[in-house]
């Protein structure tokens, strides 16, 4: 597994704390998922990744946006969730 990176811990940290302060918000989930989703998108910008740690990325970003989706717009999950199914379906024949 990869390590997260220190922007990842911060953005994990802050919210295990407003959960636990019972300050967690759809709000803050959002801005969570959007930071975390910045993060991977920064690292994927990096040049050098072996082509595992670039899947993985990817993979990660794919979720976060689903999840971006999720929290934004129901219709626009669903538009999502059915590309990645599209996209499973896809690589498997």
């Amino acid at each position: 597994a990869l390590p997260i990176s220190e922007d990842e811990v911060k953005t994990v940290t802050g919210w295990v704390n407003a959960l636990q302060q019972g300050n967690l918000s759809p709000d803050k989930i959002k801005d969570f998922v959007s930071s975390m989703k910045f993060s991977v998108e920064n690292e994927l910008s990096k040049v050098g990744h072996e082509s595992r740690q670039d899947i993985y990325l990817k993979a990660r970003l794919r979720n976060l946006m689903l999840l971006e989706a999720m929290l934004t717009s129901p219709e626009k999950a669903k538009i999502r969730l059915e590309q990645a199914i599209a996209g499973i379906a896809g690589n498997k024949s």
